[in-house]
């Protein structure tokens, strides 16, 4: 069992799961990285890590790619490729990634989360989702998403991301992660 004082949580500080994962790593005394920019509004503030223009850029991707993979249409605004770029950062400090969503019939997530299991899974992270809908954990496993019971956290940095509308399933399967994964 990882001792929590020694774990890094990397994260976005947005509404929803980000800040429900920060609350738990705070109660459980782990160090928290929540990656922003300038004008980006965020509801978790302890350890903000506010990006540079040049940081970001570092980490640019092209959302005519990004629509290619996920099967659909994202905005080009320049506020949204930062939000994308962001995400990048966080997936890349973690060695392993946890997110709360909904898996769709293609294999992506729903949303703008679903290019964080998209980017997780290009960087060969292992990657968990909670499923909001079916109220079950998968991980991505080679090419197809398989159900695991009680996943934990094995590394002392990862990322947690995922839907602003989080129920109380998806807070309820938060707090068991940590609870099953730290000694409290």
């Amino acid at each position: 069992m990882l001792n929590p004082t020694e774990c890094i949580l990397y994260s976005g500080g947005a509404r929803g799961t980000e800040t429900c994962f920060g609350e738990t790593a705070e109660k459980y005394g782990l160090q928290e990285v929540n990656y922003s920019f300038e004008g980006h509004k965020v509801d978790r503030t302890r350890g903000v890590r506010v990006l540079t223009s040049e940081e970001l850029a570092l980490k640019d991707v092209s959302l005519t790619y990004v629509s290619r993979l996920m099967s659909r249409n994202y905005s080009t605004a320049p506020l949204f490729r930062k939000v994308l770029q962001s995400i990048c950062w966080q997936v890349s400090s973690g060695h392993e990634v946890f997110v709360v969503g909904e898996i769709q019939a293609d294999g992506t997530v729903k949303g703008g989360t679903g290019w964080g299991a998209e980017f997780a899974k290009i960087c060969n992270k292992p990657l968990y989702v909670f499923d909001q809908i079916q109220s079950r954990w998968f991980k991505w496993e080679k090419d197809a998403w398989e159900h695991v019971e009680n996943p934990v956290i094995t590394h002392r940095h990862f990322t947690a991301t995922g839907t602003r509308f989080l129920d109380e399933e998806g807070v309820e399967a938060i707090e068991s992660l940590f609870a099953r994964s730290f000694a409290k």
